[in-house]
């Protein structure tokens, strides 16, 4: 890691529909209110509120079935603002980009500003299609975090909190952990299971992953139990392991394979002895796990536009796009450290 960082909250993302222009406010006090929470101090929370209210702003002038997802960053340091949507694109997305460039007949309204105040700005878009946006903040220690090759989002069920799922990740040794685990069923019980295993991991994200998987079902024994998913990123190669549905896959940019979920079993009641399998990777490869909140046709026919999307804006096109109502729903994807790929 580049720095020591307390981990970040095992809190759920928190979404904001932008179904009205209304929204662009709730947008800006709930950015505001999860800078606080991820301890960003200063000017930096209102900073949150203006790159939440102009991509929700955007969103309710110009797209289709946006929302606004905003969360700490898995790894630490700071927050992101994501923003997606289902129409119509960015005709000349460069022009968009330019400070004050706005029109009505097209995204772009705000754009340039927030390239200008987020410490890191990705967006990617296709013409009558979807505009996707992840904005990510940082004081000035910990601006690495920023450029971090992750992203995530864990969703709770439509009106219920807390959230039966949960993920995180952690840098040892040159490599990635990447952790998800799906409390059996949803609601506080869920939670409970869901936050004990969070906890083991933090303890020793670096220990191998069967040990991994063994220390959670000591942990989850008087809790209802849970679907764990671990996944190690090497440079040549990435290790798997999991029990219950938690699915595995390694996304190209030219197909998503390897799809895997875990043994049969709950962990912390009918846990099979775990075993560790490799999946190759490579150059421009992310590694994906995610519950079973994300319908797996996502990854039976994807688009060329989202093979080629980075993990954090992979993360929000299909979440925003696949997730179940029914069902808490998280999904996180991964380069393994310096991997980035443009």
């Amino acid at each position: 890691m580049d720095d020591t960082v307390t981990p970040a909250p095992a809190s759920p993302t928190v979404q904001v529909r932008v179904d009205h222009h209304s929204a662009v406010q709730l947008a800006a006090e709930a950015a505001r209110t999860v800078a606080e929470s991820c301890g960003l101090t200063g000017s930096l929370p209102d900073q949150a509120a203006v790159l939440a209210s102009e991509l929700a702003g955007n969103l309710a002038k110009h797209a289709t079935g946006g929302s606004v997802y905003l969360q700490p960053l898995l790894l630490g340091g700071g927050m992101e603002i994501l923003a997606a949507d289902r129409g119509p694109g960015i005709d000349d997305l460069s022009r968009a980009l330019t400070d004050g460039y706005s029109t009505t007949a097209t995204l772009g309204a705000g754009l340039g500003a927030v390239r200008r105040i987020a410490t890191d700005f990705t967006i990617r878009t296709e013409p009558g299609t979807a505009t996707l946006a992840c904005a990510r903040l940082t004081d000035a220690d910990h601006r690495p975090r920023a450029h971090q090759e992750i992203g995530s989002l864990c969703l709770p069920i439509d009106g219920e909190q807390p959230c039966g799922d949960a993920c995180a990740s952690a840098d040892t040794d040159g490599c990635r952990t990447a952790f998800v685990v799906d409390g059996l069923g949803h609601g506080p019980e869920a939670s409970e299971a869901a936050q004990a295993a969070l906890r083991v991991f933090h303890r020793a994200p670096d220990r191998a992953l069967p040990d991994m998987l063994f220390a959670v079902h000591r942990a989850l024994r008087h809790t209802r139990g849970a679907a764990v998913g671990v996944m190690r990123l090497h440079h040549d190669r990435t290790e798997y392991c999991g029990v219950g549905n938690v699915r595995a896959l390694v996304v190209t940019p030219e197909t998503a394979r390897h799809g895997m979920t875990g043994l049969p079993g709950v962990v912390g009641w009918n846990m099979p002895t775990p075993r560790t399998h490799t999946l190759p990777t490579g150059p421009g490869v992310i590694a994906v796990l995610h519950s079973d909140g994300i319908h797996p046709r996502w990854a039976h026919a994807p688009s060329r536009f989202l093979l080629r999307l980075p993990p954090a804006l992979l993360a929000a096109a299909v979440a925003h796009t696949h997730r179940s109502t029914r069902d808490d729903a998280t999904f996180l994807a991964a380069r393994a450290p310096g991997g980035r790929f443009v």
